[in-house]
């Protein structure tokens, strides 16, 4: 979480409460209503304090963004180093990674948009490194392994912008739905195939 190094002197009143934490979830909750991060004056506005208390923890809008992001992305599924005790645990530990990064962004809506006007990487560094924990056994070269990182982040961008544009939460088994998180199982499973076709040619 990147926070100002030099305060703009202590909070006072009712700000005294203040944390940046309460701050990161009161934005967390405005992103989730609006589909946008929030301005500094709505956070301040909804937070009863003035946005100068809100400077004290956060040097700027894209540093309290950078940190609303970063927490954001580390909700989703962790892969346990070591948990594949079967040949094809690898598969269900992506599965569980890929969907829990859909679910994410359907439940926050605008946020994937939020992910890429960023420059900072750091919400991408989390889910690479849980992407790396996932194929390890695989055992690809670092180029074979950031092409399969690369490729399946713009295959989830584009289903998550899909998703959205149907109007519809992605874990929903509504018949009337176009698309849902059941319908990635198959592209998904024909990935791990080319995944294992480059394993075994590196082999």
């Amino acid at each position: 979480m990147t926070v100002k190094g030099k305060k703009r002197g202590r909070p006072s009143g009712a700000a005294n409460q203040l944390s940046a934490q309460i701050i990161m979830d009161m934005s967390k909750s405005l992103m989730r209503e609006q589909g946008k991060v929030p301005s500094i004056r709505k956070l301040a506005r909804c937070l009863n304090v003035d946005a100068m208390a809100i400077y004290h923890y956060f040097s700027n809008k894209n540093a309290l963004l950078e940190a609303i992001t970063t927490s954001l992305i580390e909700e989703i599924y962790l892969p346990e180093e070591g948990n594949f005790n079967t040949r094809d645990n690898w598969k269900l530990e992506l599965n569980k990674l890929c969907t829990s990064y859909l679910s994410l962004l359907s439940h926050y809506p605008g946020l994937l948009e939020t992910f890429l006007s960023m420059s900072t990487i750091s919400p991408a560094e989390v889910f690479a490194a849980r992407f790396n924990i996932v194929i390890e056994p695989l055992h690809l070269d670092v180029e074979s392994a950031k092409n399969g990182l690369d490729l399946l982040v713009d295959y989830l961008h584009g289903y998550a912008l899909a998703l959205s544009c149907n109007g519809k939460d992605c874990n929903s088994k509504d018949s009337q739905s176009t698309l849902n998180m059941e319908m990635l199982e198959g592209p998904l499973a024909l990935y791990c195939v080319a995944l294992e076709n480059i394993m075994n040619t590196n082999g």
